[in-house]
């Protein structure tokens, strides 16, 4: 056994673990990344990514602060300037950028490419450990935080240690930490397409009896489809041929789509999950670690991203300050910063995945008068925009 010592150890390095930890490497704070497997390289004529993420325009502020976001663009993302949802033909809400004088709403990009933008960064920092493949045992606590110990016997003892390794995450769970959760009665499925026609630079989401179904433009020729249904109904299309699927979707997604051809398919089920805690002596969790989200708004990724500002931001002001940077009452301010805006976020989603999911006649009239009252709100809708653009 050996040990292994570093300010901090970060349990994740994906796309929020992965900012978080070259942040802090910014700062000057020694970490060490504890990894299951390194991103794939990226070849530049591949198909995308099944996995996309809308990326807003605070998150890539993040990422040029961050100094990788010209390797994000040198490698793929396609920007989006408008963003439309609706449920009936006459009841749109259309958001755009130039609502907000700004060029662009932000980028979708796929998620490997920022986990291998991120991890080149990292492997050429000097205050970066990578520990990959490497995996989280168990964590002992200590007086003032915790000690881990890995898969493969090696132990590390840090001042403070990072969950960010997802929604399952071992940190959390570990460290005894509990959560609020439930499982939606929905699952996702996530399509890539080749269109027609070229697939521009709008985002847009139908509302239908059986949930939604979004449309994410690409680089060149190539589209996400979002495809929210019952569990069984997204386990039979997982079933499919690729040629059976754009059957199912010519039938099922607006005519504005176009024709598309399928060539790859994944799925996930919904759950919410909001940790009790964000912070313990000695540990902080970030991220899906801490909360999930329902994905209609595509705001899970940037969630993440305004933890990681914040908690790069308390970190560093600390110990300029010269306090115990790794204490609980340093760390319990960066779950003040946090925990009721990702409620609120949370909570947002919630609040129309229930008003959407129910076919009483009734309320199908009073929330299709919602929409078409909030394409008139004026200022609220701006506001509104601005919030979910963390702007």
């Amino acid at each position: 056994m050996t040990n292994q010592p570093t300010e901090i150890a970060i349990v994740g390095g994906g796309m929020v673990g992965g900012a978080l930890a070259l942040g802090l490497a910014q700062q000057g704070f020694t970490v060490m990344v504890i990894e299951h497997a390194a991103p794939a390289p990226f070849v530049a004529d591949s198909q995308p990514d099944v996995r996309i993420s809308a990326i807003s325009a605070a998150s890539v502020a993040l990422l040029k602060g961050l100094g990788v976001w010209e390797a994000v663009q040198g490698m793929r993302s396609h920007p989006y300037r408008r963003l439309e949802t609706w449920e009936w033909e006459n009841a749109h809400v259309v958001f755009d950028a130039a609502e907000l004088k700004l060029p662009l709403l932000g980028y979708m990009v796929e998620n490997n490419v920022l986990q291998q933008a991120l991890w080149q960064a990292l492997e050429a920092h000097p205050g970066v450990t990578l520990r990959v493949p490497a995996s989280l045992a168990a964590l002992h606590r200590r007086r003032d935080g915790y000690a881990l110990e890995l898969a493969d016997g090696e132990w590390v003892t840090p001042k403070l240690v990072i969950g960010a390794d997802g929604a399952n995450s071992q940190v959390r769970q570990m460290a005894g930490i509990g959560i609020h959760a439930w499982q939606y009665a929905q699952s996702c499925m996530l399509i890539t397409v080749k269109c027609e026609n070229s697939p521009g630079d709008s985002t847009w989401q139908q509302f239908t009896p059986t949930g939604p179904r979004a449309f994410l433009p690409l680089f060149d020729d190539w589209a996400s489809l979002v495809w929210y249904d019952a569990p069984a109904r997204i386990r039979q299309l997982q079933s499919l041929s690729m040629t059976q699927l754009q059957v199912e979707i010519n039938q099922h997604f607006p005519a504005r789509l176009g024709a598309v051809m399928p060539v790859a398919a994944g799925a996930f089920p919904l759950t919410r999950r909001h940790a009790l805690q964000y912070a313990q002596p000695g540990l902080a969790l970030v991220g899906d670690a801490a909360h999930t989200i329902h994905p209609l708004a595509g705001q899970g990724v940037n969630l993440g991203y305004r933890d990681v500002d914040a908690l790069i931001d308390v970190l560093a002001s600390a110990r300029s300050c010269g306090e115990s940077w790794a204490s609980h009452s340093v760390l319990k301010r960066y779950q003040t910063r946090r925990m009721a805006d990702n409620f609120m976020m949370q909570s947002g989603m919630d609040l129309f995945y229930a008003g959407f999911s129910n076919e009483l006649p009734p309320l199908r009239i009073l929330r299709n008068m919602g929409l078409m009252a909030a394409q008139r709100a004026g200022v609220l809708k701006r506001q509104a925009l601005k919030y979910a653009l963390g702007l």
